[in-house]
């Protein structure tokens, strides 16, 4: 039976013109690639080459052999191709920050099913700190997260930025305003968002205008803050993009913080990857 590595080699000496060329581009030793075609000239009982010095010569036998090689290369390669075509696409692990709204979740999934190359992922809800540890862990690909200035454990690209306010049912009193003072909240009920990032910045900016409101929900779960506020149970702070049907976000007067949602990739290869997931990401948060 005729080895495929000693055909490529037979090929690579037609092409290069000698052993040593030939053995430089099929990235073997001229060794290993001498003994592969001396094995090759054994199964077939004869020999392929004329050798001298300066250049190899294809014996008679040699010419017989080049056409069908080229052949039966040409249809190993084509093979090869439809196999890799027909191949799914790898699982694609996507890390998401949980103090995101659940509706980009969901745009991502759309995107990628209306795509022409559906692509398969697996979601993965986090903490900011849980996704660090999973991207270092390999146990995700690549996180939509917080990108904190200077980070250099991972490649890195942002999305967008955005500040936080004051959350509020579409129908309050407030919810028109374009800003408003802490002080005007001392006599609203609000809710505490357990994972907000911000939470002892946000706890410190009504300490510091005396506002001690009465709170009528602590949870961590988001979605289920977002739906009291549209209900009308409470207010609460949150970043800009909890704006949807029902809830306004309000900016707060002197509440600085700001956050850049970005992808942190488990490693540049991840970040140059040619995936559908990857365009939806950056679609859905553009």
């Amino acid at each position: 039976m005729i080895d495929r590595h000693h055909l490529r080699y037979f090929l690579a000496v037609v092409d290069a013109g000698n052993f040593s060329k030939a053995a430089r581009q099929v990235n073997v030793t001229q060794p290993t690639l001498s003994v592969g075609i001396a094995k090759l000239e054994a199964s077939l009982g004869t020999r392929l080459f004329l050798r001298n010095n300066q250049r190899v010569q294809l014996t008679a036998d040699g010419v017989a052999l080049l056409a069908h090689a080229r052949t039966i290369e040409g249809e190993f390669n084509a093979l090869e191709t439809r196999l890799a075509d027909a191949r799914p696409a790898p699982l694609l692990r996507i890390g998401v920050l949980s103090t995101l709204p659940g509706r980009i979740a969901g745009l991502l999934v759309e995107a990628i099913r209306a795509s022409d190359a559906p692509e398969p992922i697996e979601l993965v809800e986090g903490a900011e700190r849980d996704l660090v540890a999973r991207l270092q862990r390999d146990r995700i690909d690549v996180a939509l997260t917080i990108v904190r200035d200077g980070e250099t454990r991972f490649a890195t690209e942002v999305l967008f930025e955005e500040g936080y306010g004051v959350a509020l049912p579409t129908w309050h009193e407030l919810a028109g305003r374009a800003e408003i003072r802490g002080e005007m909240l001392a006599g609203e009920t609000m809710m505490v968002r357990r994972q907000c990032e911000v939470l002892a910045e946000t706890s410190r900016y009504f300490t510091e205008r005396g506002v001690r409101p009465r709170f009528a929900f602590r949870s961590t779960n988001d979605e289920r803050v977002m739906a009291l506020v549209r209900a009308g149970l409470g207010i609460t702070v949150a970043a800009e993009s909890y704006a949807d049907d029902g809830v306004a976000i309000v900016a707060l007067a002197g509440f600085g913080p700001r956050r850049r949602i970005g992808l942190a990739f488990r490693s540049p290869e991840v970040a140059g990857r040619a995936s559908t997931a990857l365009t939806a990401l950056r679609a859905v948060t553009g």
